[in-house]
């Protein structure tokens, strides 16, 4: 979804021949061959991410200039992507007049590589199923969230690839028991509604990693009303961020109800048994965010009613006609 959303955004008379990679390793192979004068090149990959393939990059001299292409918005992010060497920074999604003022300005797009558009690029017959479309609008969105996340903390915050899946309760037990990984949690839920689209977002925190999340907000809470009313704090940042950009992103207003702490130093098994009967079959959006230099993560579960799925179907089918 990524790079279809880009191809199409590149302006159509720039006579470019186009490679693409899918992670950092195959974009690596494919400069070396000469493959790749300008990259556009994205932070959040598997096998490689971004800042890897700009250190190997840099490391081995190669010739290209790189314009990152991303949904990490974080201002350390933009900093150290500019001492790695790229060039230039593009928000996701690259509207395409944001990646033609960025070539113009790079002197990329001079009248030596312009020629009259004949027809579309071949390159554009990419094929995009749901699920993936969805991840790239959840991977934009968490962007948006860790950035705000990053200013709260004073922090780093390190973003993984968005898991999206369609869960039975059963199936969703065992997804939250590895999410637990073993530890005691606090759990808090916020529902959400927009456009006939229904769900409800689930913030997991580790017990043990919440004295470190406190220092970091300069809270020392004494008391567990003080403590809940942190993680309440805390959940609306992320969940209120995170889902505003998928709303954004596919055209609806969500209205969020009050976060509740659903469980409190509590174990999966007791959180299930409270809510098993909201939670049968659900498409589940699953972001694990974790802080830089900190042994802190937070396990943020967004679960769409079943209810939901024909109108975010269609609300994504449309984003991707337009993209």
């Amino acid at each position: 979804m990524a790079r279809k959303q880009l191809i199409r955004a590149l302006p159509p008379e720039w006579s470019v021949s186009i490679t693409q990679a899918t992670q950092g390793e195959e974009a690596l192979a494919a400069i070396r061959q000469g493959l790749g004068q300008v990259v556009f090149l994205d932070l959040t990959m598997p096998v490689m991410d971004g800042y890897e393939t700009l250190a190997r990059i840099k490391a081995e001299g190669l010739s290209c200039k790189v314009i990152v292409v991303s949904g990490d918005v974080q201002e350390e992010a933009l900093r150290r992507v500019k001492e790695l060497g790229a060039l230039d920074f593009i928000r996701k999604p690259a509207p395409a007049d944001s990646v033609r003022s960025t070539l113009e300005r790079l002197g990329l797009l001079g009248a030596d590589t312009l020629q009259a558009a004949t027809q579309p690029r071949a390159e554009l017959a990419l094929k995009v199923n749901f699920r993936d479309a969805l991840r790239e609008v959840s991977n934009v969105a968490m962007g948006r969230a860790a950035a705000l996340l990053a200013q709260v903390l004073g922090v780093f915050v390190r973003l993984p690839i968005p898991q999206v899946n369609i869960f039975e309760v059963s199936e969703l037990h065992m997804a939250l028991l590895d999410a637990q990984r073993g530890e005691r949690l606090s759990a808090v839920c916020q529902g959400f509604i927009g456009d006939a689209i229904a769900g409800e977002a689930l913030l997991l925190f580790h017990d043990s990693e919440m004295n470190d999340v406190a220092q970091l907000l300069g809270w020392q809470p004494h008391d567990s009303i003080e403590s809940s009313e942190m993680l309440l704090e805390l959940a609306s940042i992320i969940t209120g961020a995170c889902l505003q950009g998928i709303a954004e992103q596919i055209d609806v207003r969500f209205s969020q109800g009050h976060p509740q702490l659903l469980g409190q130093h509590s174990s999966i098994e007791q959180l299930i048994q409270l809510n098993r009967q909201r939670w049968k079959k659900t498409l589940a959006i699953e972001i694990s965010y974790s802080l830089e230099a900190h042994a802190v993560h937070f396990d943020l579960l967004l679960l769409f009613t079943e209810d939901s799925l024909v109108r975010l179907t269609r609300k994504i089918h449309y984003l991707m006609q337009q993209e």
